[in-house]
């Protein structure tokens, strides 16, 4: 009478935990997947890691470790035929191995002819290569480019002319333009000169303006362009004699470079302006 109640309840018991075996057995599949995704994503991130340290190991390093005094980097003569008698004046600067300026004003007093005023300016900026940012020669082509098209829309140009320039550095461009200002309540015209040349890592700027006061005539503008662009490829001779070869050392490949960032607070770092060098001569 009780054997088949007996079976009865083993059968409902052993119905009753199968369900439970199936819930675990799942539960032990899902845990399993999501640790296979865990390690593949974990895998992943550290290839892709690893890769980034790499990539930041081959920043090619600058070739250039210094630059020259500034105000020593032209000629005696070109600066004899340039600005006939300059003043030098050396531009402010943190660090003279990272970015170094100089300029020079001349005039020149012709009596009732009046006189020819000329205004010279020299800046030079060093990259570093950084691990983060990149090689010293690639920022510097960067800031560069920024240079001539800070040259180009320069506030009251008038005539902008661009042109490329050869021989000089790795790559060289002109901006010419004419500016006007009063002297003595008559209008002035100054003609402006800006050569760019990036030589690796260093970016060289060359800024020369001349203009005639008292009646005097304003100078060709070809003349200058000559006169300008003779000046950078000394600058880059200048630049390749004091640099030295082989900058790039750990700094390349270890810490972030501490030479200039290219964000310099006006078009060149550290020149002064020309027009208002001649407005002060003419007002003497």
């Amino acid at each position: 009478m009780h054997r088949p109640t007996k079976r009865l309840t083993r059968m409902l018991v052993t119905a009753a935990t199968v369900p439970a075996v199936l819930v675990v057995a799942g539960c032990s599949s899902d845990s399993g997947s999501d640790s296979s995704d865990g390690a593949k994503e974990s895998s992943s991130k550290a290839s892709a890691s690893a890769a980034q340290e790499a990539a930041k190991k081959k920043v090619e390093p600058a070739k250039y470790a210094a630059l020259p005094q500034a105000c020593s980097a032209l000629s005696k003569k070109t600066l004899a035929d340039l600005v006939p008698k300059g003043d030098s004046k050396a531009g402010s600067s943190d660090d003279e191995s990272a970015r170094a300026s100089c300029s020079w004003s001349s005039l020149d007093n012709n009596g009732v002819k009046g006189s020819q005023y000329r205004w010279l300016n020299v800046s030079m900026v060093r990259f570093d290569s950084d691990v983060n940012r990149g090689s010293g020669a690639d920022l510097a082509s960067d800031y560069y480019a920024k240079q001539v098209e800070d040259a180009q829309g320069t506030d009251g140009a008038k005539g902008v002319k661009t042109s490329a320039v050869k021989e000089t550095g790795d790559e060289a461009t002109l901006v010419a333009y004419d500016r006007s200002y009063k002297d003595k309540k008559k209008d002035v015209t100054s003609r402006q000169q800006t050569v760019v040349t990036r030589v690796d890592n260093v970016v060289v700027t060359v800024d020369f303006n001349g203009s005639g006061l008292a009646g005097d005539k304003t100078p060709d503008a070809g003349d200058l362009s000559k006169d300008a662009e003779k000046a950078a490829q000394e600058v880059v001779a200048s630049v390749r004699a004091a640099g030295g070869a082989g900058a790039g050392d750990a700094s390349a490949s270890a810490s972030p470079s501490k030479s200039a960032d290219g964000k310099s607070d006006s078009k060149d770092g550290g020149k002064d302006d020309g027009k208002s060098d001649a407005e002060a001569k003419s007002k003497n």
